[in-house]
């Protein structure tokens, strides 16, 4: 039974407790020490005498669980190390200190139930992640569905999706902080933990019995060039990662669809015609989509693109752009008044594209493309009418090779099986894989390493349920709990008075 002498000891056994429940996710895979953390968590709130106090340790779990998942953020501030490494741990803190604010708020608000404050929590907390997932573009990355991935609870994302997931993971946390309490009988304790076993287990269990994969009559080659982010755009090196996606589309016998990294294509679109010659000759004739960046009058596009000719036949430019990587929120509003160095519209970082919009590959079928950060957001897998496969073209180099690029395929296994659609994924440095629609990986290219796969084409599945109805069934259920909630403790004041 956790007892912290006072709040500054509470806060800073949640700091410790947010960082060791990270490493349920990838690389690590501890989902154990996920749901410890939770139930650490749920039993310093319980332990809170204010709201400030709750507040608090809402805060510094939060602010300790991303500290450690997001850790990666670091990796592009060393890429240049002698210009921007000093920004680096800033750059954590603050994203960490941010994000833990929506925990914060969870914690201080579940405080004002006067009863059932416990399941409050669990409401507040999945309707917190679900906030994070859209208010200010939105960033779901380290959701707590991620700690299954691969584990076999990760199968009810075709279902009830990842908040839903995410919901049922806190509600385990919740059964773990109850298992600890002195107060209740031993039974009662008992059954907490028995519960998260059998979720777990019936989650393997169904893992163990999935299907074997459909494949398609088609073969799909996975380039992977490895070029490290600091050596990427440097003129001397260009041609080498070039020749080496050209040897790679070259290799016989020949696949049936050729896909590239993000921006593989070390030139603007409107001057690639020597290029996309060599690759459409050097490839045999063979249809490739690769990245590539562009220029539309003063804007510039981060872009994938199908040749299957001469020339690129069609473009799809990224609308999920990273802010203040790829571009300055308000920027083009702060042109108005003068300060142009972060307009998009003038050529300073990337401009948004149209939206979601599929690919038309022939005889293959309709796929959806999303580049790099895209793949981390569930709505945008989603599309009507519903695509054949997911294509994912990124560069993970920004993200070193510690975490960033396994939470990114993790991320990646997710959009597959709530669509129950393959996602082709290939990336600049690795992973680059294929996927099946229950998160499978059929073929990979290891972290780090140069070379090419060919790998079959998986079947779709049935239309899954989420795919039908997004995160709509999740906000609607964390709502009624919360209207329960609030009408239970509203009973009880009456009941007072």
């Amino acid at each position: 039974m956790i007892q912290p002498a006072g709040p500054r000891a509470r806060a800073a056994l949640g700091f410790l407790a947010g960082g060791i429940g990270a490493l349920g996710i990838a690389p690590f895979g501890f989902w154990h020490a996920t749901l410890i953390f939770l139930a650490v968590a749920f039993l310093l709130f319980e332990r809170a005498t204010t709201g400030r106090q709750a507040l608090a340790t809402g805060w510094a779990c939060g602010t300790g669980y991303f500290s450690v998942a997001l850790l990666w953020i670091i990796e592009p501030f060393l890429v240049e190390p002698e210009i921007f490494g000093w920004m680096a741990p800033f750059a954590l803190i603050f994203m960490a200190a941010g994000l833990a604010i929506f925990w914060a708020g969870a914690f201080r608000l579940a405080f004002r139930a006067t009863r059932m404050r416990l399941p409050a929590l669990v409401v507040a907390l999945a309707l917190a992640e679900l906030a994070r997932a859209y208010v200010l573009t939105g960033f779901p990355w380290a959701g707590l569905a991620q700690i299954w991935v691969g584990v076999g609870p990760d199968l009810m994302l075709s279902v009830i999706g990842p908040h839903g997931l995410g919901l049922v993971t806190l509600g385990a946390g919740l059964a773990l902080a109850l298992a600890a309490g002195a107060r209740h009988a031993l039974m009662v304790r008992l059954a907490g933990p028995l519960a998260v076993v059998a979720f777990v287990g019936l989650g393997l269990w169904l893992q163990a019995r999935l299907p074997e994969t459909e494949f398609r009559a088609a073969t799909i080659r996975l380039v992977q060039p490895n070029a490290p982010q600091d050596q990427k755009w440097d003129p001397a090196m260009m041609p080498v990662f070039l020749n080496r996606n050209l040897e790679y589309s070259a290799a016989l016998p020949r696949p049936d669809l050729i896909v590239w990294p993000e921006t593989s294509v070390p030139t603007l679109m409107e001057y690639g015609g020597p290029i996309f010659e060599d690759m459409i000759t050097l490839s045999g004739g063979v249809p490739i989509v690769a990245g590539i960046q562009r220029r539309d009058d003063r804007r510039m596009y981060n872009s994938a693109f199908l040749l299957d000719g001469p020339v690129p036949s069609q473009v799809y430019d990224k609308h999920k752009l990273v802010p203040f990587g790829e571009y300055i929120p308000l920027g083009d509003l702060a042109a108005r008044f003068g300060l142009h160095g972060f307009a998009a519209r003038e050529g300073q970082g990337f401009s948004a594209g149209p939206g979601v919009q599929l690919m038309d590959l022939g005889a293959l079928g309709q796929a959806l493309p999303l580049i790099c950060y895209e793949a981390v957001f569930p709505d945008l897998a989603r599309s009507t009418p519903r695509p054949d496969m997911l294509i994912q073209i990124t560069n993970d180099a920004w993200f070193g090779e510690r975490s960033g690029p396994y939470q990114h395929l993790a991320q990646a296994r997710m959009r597959a099986i709530e669509q129950g659609l393959a996602m082709i994924r290939v990336a600049n440095t690795g992973i680059s894989a294929m996927i099946d629609p229950y998160g499978r990986l059929i073929a990979q290219i290891p972290l780090g390493q140069a070379g090419y796969v060919d790998a079959a084409l998986p079947e779709p599945r049935p239309v899954t349920l989420y795919a039908r109805s997004g995160d709509w069934p999740a906000l609607i259920l964390l709502l009624l709990l919360a209207a329960a909630i609030v009408a239970r403790n509203a009973q009880r004041h009456a009941t007072l008075k």
